[in-house]
């Protein structure tokens, strides 16, 4: 690792640049925040904003709002990171922000400090210049989006809609953006559905077949189905569902042992075009028709969403258009996002951050003038909604 220093991040002039290190260099790994809620907490009182801290099992999360008015807009996003792998590995330690080359390195600075930075010193710009701005803002973010995603967003959710509280608008800082800031937008993911198949046979002695069942053996006619079945054709927003296989597991690590089971992990990625329960079922029934004797487990990390082109879409677009010159692409690719917990309120919801070129990487990092030109995005946003 290169101890050297090329520059103090945190003294650079731009308020994003310098908020993205200032939280970069708090080492806030999933689940935990490590202090970076408290420096955002801080900045948004300063504007006004009344701020809650919601505590959900080892979660922080944090729900600031100014206004009381409709419509409320709201900027989302987390605090938590991935691990950063063998620090030495790294050009710069993973939590000593440093600039070089017009690049900011550090975890977590695309995924999503950066995002989070933008928001504070956009937020900063529009309210200097619209003291009495219409509607209200909020602000969510948590420290557990990286991880399970049990105790973080879901559950402020829960809570803001318990107590009537209605998001309208929805962005999510999430690094969208594939070549160029402002090429690429989201307005919504697929659904993840994920299952732990236990296929189950009889172990033996691999030279007495006859006494025994291989489960292997049974598993590779339905895992060729599976993996050859056309799930749905996508439509105009979503491409076709996706079934993966992640890891089998099988055998006990000899040669003339015939295993007692087999244990295979797959997942959905789901349009809008399918549901859960269909695919949940569809499966069933090919694991069935190869008449297998067999387990399963299923998990549903998210449901598809989708946010029409409508006011908050085309806001986005002009702001893009503004300040970087791009028409940015409507897109649902790619992982899911909190914002998963946020559309089945009816709000509208898009995604709209740095590049995500380097996110979970080794010498993760963003441009420094990237950082500065989204703060203009989101500034533009909401003049153009709040105005």
């Amino acid at each position: 690792m290169n101890h050297k220093i090329e520059m103090d991040a945190r003294a650079h002039p731009h308020h994003a640049v310098s908020l993205t290190a200032e939280l970069v260099a708090r080492a806030s790994v999933t689940p935990f925040d490590a202090g970076c809620q408290d420096l955002v907490r801080e900045r948004l009182q300063a504007l006004g904003f009344h701020c809650e801290t919601l505590v959900f099992d080892d979660v922080t999360n944090l729900w600031a709002r100014k206004g009381t008015a409709a419509p409320l807009f709201v900027f989302a996003g987390h605090t938590d990171v991935v691990p950063t792998g063998n620090p030495a590995r790294w050009t710069f330690d993973p939590f000593i922000p440093t600039i070089k080359n017009g690049q900011l390195y550090g975890r977590g600075t695309a995924d999503m400090k950066g995002g989070i930075a933008a928001f504070i010193t956009a937020l900063e710009g529009f309210l200097d210049q619209n003291p009495n701005h219409a509607g209200s803002i909020g602000l969510l973010i948590t420290s557990d989006e990286e991880g399970d995603a049990i105790n973080g967003t879901v559950k402020v959710v829960e809570t803001l809609v318990a107590r009537g509280e209605t998001i309208d608008y929805c962005l999510v800082g999430e690094p969208t953006a594939e070549n160029r800031l402002g090429d690429m937008l989201k307005n919504g993911r697929r659904g993840s559905l994920s299952g732990k198949l236990v296929i189950h046979g009889k172990q033996g002695h691999i030279a007495y077949p006859h006494l025994a069942d291989n489960p292997i053996h049974r598993a590779v006619p339905a895992l060729t189905e599976l993996t050859q079945t056309s799930w749905d054709s996508g439509n105009a927003f979503f491409p076709a569902t996706s079934f993966q296989i992640s890891n089998i597991k099988g055998g006990l690590g000899v040669s003339n042992v015939i295993p007692p089971d087999i244990t295979i992990d797959f997942n959905f990625r789901f349009s809008t075009a399918s549901t859960a329960e269909n695919l949940k079922s569809r499966v069933e029934t090919i694991l069935q028709k190869h008449k297998l004797n067999y387990s399963l487990k299923w998990r549903l990390s998210g449901t598809p969403w989708l946010t029409q082109p409508a006011e908050l879409v085309h806001a986005a677009i002009a702001a893009t258009q503004t300040v970087t010159g791009l028409t940015p692409e409507l897109s649902t690719g790619g992982g899911i996002s909190d914002g998963r917990f946020i559309a089945p309120t009816g709000a509208q919801v898009i995604e709209l951050g740095p590049l995500n070129a380097t996110i979970h990487k080794i010498d993760e990092c963003v441009g420094v003038e990237d950082l500065i030109q989204l703060t203009a995005i989101y500034q533009h946003l909401l003049t153009s909604l709040l105005k």
